[in-house]
């Protein structure tokens, strides 16, 4: 089972301890948040794979969370959990930009499936939800749940930005990746600030590979950066 990162939004106590428990034997690595404050800072903060928002919940509601993720995120996919199965709060959800909506009470094996088969069409769209973890190219080897990149005997531990941004273009080998695009699946917003930022780890990068000249990060002026190998290159 691909080690996908949830994000659940639930103040059932009982049901989110009882969700939590289930998706983590399945294999998902899930964070539990009580309300909808709690959530959309979690959200910020991390990067997440697919989320499960209550629609009722304190502090902030499931759909006024959505809304702000959707303002600078179109790509997380996110599922709403309610127990109200009034047509106008589907709608609502839908408009907003729902992936899915499952009425409570519900089994635990459908919502397992909507879950993988949300995250295997968002796979096949966007090729940086893969869940490939593990890279071989040029000499080195990287580990992204360990956030270690090897060279031979060498173990170089990286920080999490570093390992997610190496990750994306990993997953882009010799192919453009968008800067917005990385931006925003990192960062959470393209402004002129996180672009600055990423530069700063794209250095970074650039200086754990340069131990093998055939291997280089790109900067493709305007639009992104591109990973590419001697065989690319030549």
């Amino acid at each position: 089972m691909a080690s996908f990162k949830l994000l659940l939004v639930e103040d059932d106590l009982n049901l989110g301890q009882i969700l939590n428990e289930y998706l983590t034997l399945k294999g998902y690595e899930t964070k539990l948040c009580r309300d909808g404050e709690e959530g959309l800072n979690a959200f910020k903060r991390e990067s997440y794979d697919l989320c499960l928002f209550d629609v009722m919940l304190p502090k902030k509601d499931g759909f006024s969370m959505a809304k702000e993720i959707r303002k600078n995120d179109s790509v997380t996919p996110i599922i709403f959990l309610t127990a109200k199965s009034m047509k106008e709060d589907t709608v609502e959800g839908f408009k907003i930009g729902a992936d899915d909506y499952i009425t409570k009470p519900f089994s635990m094996e459908e919502l397992l499936l909507r879950i993988q088969a949300i995250l295997r069409r968002t796979a096949e769209k966007n090729p940086q939800i893969s869940d490939q973890k593990s890279f071989d190219f040029g000499r080195f080897h990287f580990d992204y749940d360990k956030q270690i990149l090897s060279e031979g005997d060498n173990q170089t531990k990286l920080t999490s930005k570093e390992s997610e941004l190496l990750r994306l273009l990993c997953l882009h080998m010799n192919q453009p990746l968008d800067r917005s695009v990385a931006l925003k699946l990192i960062w959470r917003d393209d402004s002129y600030f996180n672009a600055r930022s990423m530069d700063v780890y794209i250095a970074k990068l650039r200086k754990h590979l340069k131990v093998d000249p055939s291997v280089q990060i790109m900067t493709l002026h305007g639009s992104g950066f591109k990973l590419i190998t001697d065989a690319e290159a030549s």
